[in-house]
């Protein structure tokens, strides 16, 4: 891989945080690089600064005509739409085209790390990613955990030696970008509307999550799914792999493939019914039957990647949960405020309702992704006492919630807060899950999420 690199032209295209690993890589591997983005050079702040000292060409703005196809590779940031004109006029010069995660997979493969599991859905990616790094790590396995969560793939191929297996969330559109990517064990976690900005239809959406099958190898590798999710089902059927699946109902999907063997959830934890092994799942940071799915998925792609029984054990109870997931910020006089800013999806909202049985204040609202709220108030009805709404999609949220919950227009979250405090009595639940992006007011889920904490934890 290092020859094939080294000396080349490679342009990539978007700086945000796997577009930089990815030119990081690149240039240790010697390619000569051209870094592209829409933003200005004082948007992009330090970045900028290791361009230059690297020698790497900077491009802002708009996209000079014929620059990609004079490139030997160019290499896609997520964000970036696979379908501008000026890629497609580069796959078209038969310049390849792919994403972060394929330069990385490469580089790997090269290297001969090639224990990597992917984990993709709509839902509860990010939770079962970091639950299977924890599982794998307790089984002894110098293990990176990354990919849509945290670190990009990048970072790890930049030392392929320090790890024995690499867990990696794969949202949609990194899978958009895959060639020959190729996950030891696949995951798909669910599949409901979402990203209806970017795709023209659910079924556009769930092939490119199905990408995550297309190259596994059908003697060695696996494929973990949600058996009750029909959808999940159909796209299974494309895998040429053993398909193992998990259920909270015990009842696949009618007219689901034939499973090579079901993890099904039972009282205080789940059985895998193909080995006999029972686990108990009291972890109060994986609350609500959602994270029963996520931990049996986490628990396939571990003991059916080798890890022990006790590991996987040991795992589940201590997991320590991730932040801005149904997470318990503080309990004040009897209210209990729970961020969970990563519902950034009307799905994501319906999961964290379930988890309650009632007197729930609901912080929703910001950028807004085209689905309709219409679940959500319906999944709400009897449980949602009222709905302080925020940001860009607020207005769209007060329509929806007419004549079904009191609505007040706090507009910002800091107004939001302050309004709950004075609403909520003791026994309710404060819950910040707005249902849309945060890109409207916040830098990301995160920013808005420790945005919450704070002003929860200055009340």
């Amino acid at each position: 891989m290092n020859a094939s690199l080294s000396g080349r032209k490679v342009a990539v295209f978007g700086l945000a945080k796997s577009g930089v690993a990815a030119l990081r890589l690149l240039l240790q591997h010697g390619a000569k690089v051209t870094a592209l983005d829409a933003r200005s050079a004082d948007a992009l702040g330090d970045v900028v600064k290791e361009l230059h000292a690297k020698g790497v060409t900077l491009v802002t703005g708009a996209t000079p005509e014929g620059l990609l196809t004079r490139q030997d590779l160019v290499v896609v940031s997520p964000g970036v739409p696979l379908s501008l004109p000026e890629l497609e006029a580069a796959r078209t010069s038969g310049v390849p085209v792919w994403g972060e995660v394929e330069l990385a997979g490469r580089v790997l493969e090269q290297a001969r790390v090639t224990r990597l599991l992917g984990i993709t859905g709509t839902n509860g990616k990010s939770t079962t990613t970091a639950l299977t790094g924890e599982l794998y790590a307790r089984g002894g396995q110098r293990t990176f955990v990354g990919g849509n969560l945290g670190r990009p793939l990048a970072e790890a191929a930049m030392s392929p030696g320090d790890w024995d297996a690499l867990v990696v969330e794969l949202s949609s559109f990194q899978l958009e970008g895959i060639h020959a990517l190729r996950p030891y064990g696949a995951a798909i976690l669910n599949l409901t509307p979402d990203h209806l900005d970017r795709y023209a239809n659910q079924g556009e959406y769930g092939a490119a999550k199905a990408r995550i099958f297309m190259n596994q190898h059908a003697g060695s590798d696996f494929a973990v799914v949600n058996a009750d999710d029909a959808a999940v089902m159909q796209l299974a059927a494309s895998a040429r792999v053993p398909v193992y699946g998990f259920s909270v109902t015990g009842r696949p999907a009618a007219d689901a493939p034939r499973l090579a063997g079901l993890a099904v959830a039972q009282e205080g934890g789940f059985r895998l019914e193909f080995s006999g092994e029972d686990f108990v799942l009291r972890n109060r940071a994986l609350r609500g039957a959602h994270n029963a799915q996520n931990a049996m998925a986490a628990t396939l792609l571990a003991r059916l990647g080798g890890v022990s029984r006790d590991a996987v054990q040991a795992g589940l109870d201590g997991y320590p949960g991730l932040p801005h997931r149904l997470e318990s910020v503080r309990v004040l006089d009897g209210v209990e405020w729970v961020n969970d800013s990563k519902a950034t999806n009307v799905d994501s909202v319906l999961v964290a309702l379930k988890a309650f049985a009632g007197g729930v204040w609901l912080i929703a609202g910001g950028k807004g992704k085209g689905a309709p709220y219409a679940p959500m108030v319906e999944a709400g009805q009897g449980k949602v006492k009222g709905v302080l709404t925020i940001g860009q999609d607020a207005d769209a949220l007060a329509r929806a919630y007419a004549n079904e919950a009191p609505v007040h227009a706090c507009g910002t979250l800091d107004a939001a807060v302050a309004k709950a405090r004075g609403l909520a009595v003791e026994g309710d639940t404060v819950l910040l899950s707005p249902a849309c992006a945060s890109y409207d007011q916040f830098k990301n889920f995160e920013d808005r999420g420790d945005t919450f904490k704070r002003l929860v934890g200055a009340l």
